[in-house]
């Protein structure tokens, strides 16, 4: 395993983190406890130190199952989650980042999570509803009082960091980021290796794209995103698995692993990027973690996977879709 340091705190995560979407059930076909637990335990073996979560992932279930898996072993991770989304009866989210939403919010995290500290707090989305003075004023005072130990944001641009920063201190920052999304290397990744800021960049593995085990006969069933993903419809779908595929024979050919250890790495080996997260739901998902290791995306090969991308996929989408509406709830 590899490790970092969150710039300005003691803070020392490895840098492979577990996401916790999927194991919140919302949006991914169901939740099963049983084995995510034992995909976190998985994790804890594999020395996987931090796990990000967040409220909004099965409207709570989500932190409950982590604060359950990780009860007696709070001190062996880094536990991050987030803030700044709410839902209504019927699970439909919005986004509300207000001072008053903050103060609530690390009162119920908490308590699902079985801790009195969260080491890493991030706002989920920016909610252009609030002020952003008013939101980081919050979470500078949950700072200065202990609660949290590092103050993150998620699917912010530069901009919007820029004001976040006038009235709080920030540590880190939260892009999606993969070999077939890419633009936070635009200018967020940069954004965070200009001002010392740790990247945890999700969705390392596309929603499960880059794992290698899907075909043109995968299917998804329940509220499961992919469903509606536009990479998992025709003709995308087919192109992204084409893509798949040969990135599967480089991995081969090149270094002796699979398209997801590829995937992995060439995140980890990005310009600013600290932490990848992917997400895991069952304990043999895991597994792929210590295949990431032991080798290095040179330039060559960086330029190959580009090649590769962008002679299959020809109609390429981002993750656009998956932003919660902007109005939130009054």
């Amino acid at each position: 395993m590899e490790y970092t340091t969150i710039a300005s705190t003691d803070i020392r995560p490895s840098r492979i983190g577990l996401g916790t979407w999927a194991i919140g059930g919302w949006m991914w076909g169901g939740a099963d406890d049983e084995n995510a637990i034992a995909a976190i335990e998985r994790a804890l073996a594999a020395d996987v130190k931090l796990i990000d979560t967040a409220p909004a992932y099965g409207q709570g279930h989500a932190e409950e199952v982590v604060g359950k898996a990780l009860a007696g072993k709070r001190d062996r991770v880094v536990l991050a989650t987030k803030v700044g989304l709410e839902w209504d009866t019927r699970g439909q989210v919005r986004r509300n980042a207000s001072a008053a939403r903050i103060r609530a919010e690390i009162a119920d995290s908490l308590r699902r999570l079985r801790t009195d500290y969260i080491d890493v707090y991030q706002i989920h989305w920016p909610d252009p509803n609030v002020p952003i003075e008013e939101t980081a004023t919050a979470m500078r005072e949950l700072y200065a009082v202990g609660k949290i130990k590092a103050i993150g944001v998620s699917n912010f641009s530069p901009s919007q960091m820029d004001e976040f920063r006038k009235f709080s201190p920030l540590h880190t920052i939260q892009p999606p980021y993969n070999i077939f999304e890419r633009a936070a290397e635009r200018e967020v990744l940069p954004y965070a290796k200009a001002h010392d800021l740790c990247a945890l960049t999700y969705g390392a593995i596309c929603r499960g794209l880059l794992s290698g085990s899907m075909s043109n006969a995968t299917t998804f069933s329940g509220d499961d995103l992919r469903r509606t993903d536009p990479k998992f419809q025709p003709p995308r779908f087919a192109q992204y698995l084409r893509a798949v595929a040969r990135l599967d024979d480089l991995a081969g050919k090149r270094f002796g692993r699979r398209v997801i250890h590829l995937a992995l790495r060439w995140v980890l080996d990005a310009p600013g990027v600290g932490i990848a997260l992917w997400g895991a739901r069952r304990p043999e998902q895991v597994d792929a973690v210590a295949g990431a290791f032991g080798f290095s995306i040179d330039a060559g090969t960086r330029s190959e996977i580009d090649r590769i991308v962008a002679e299959e996929v020809t109609d390429p989408v981002g993750p656009e879709f998956m932003a919660p509406p902007e109005e939130a709830l009054r």
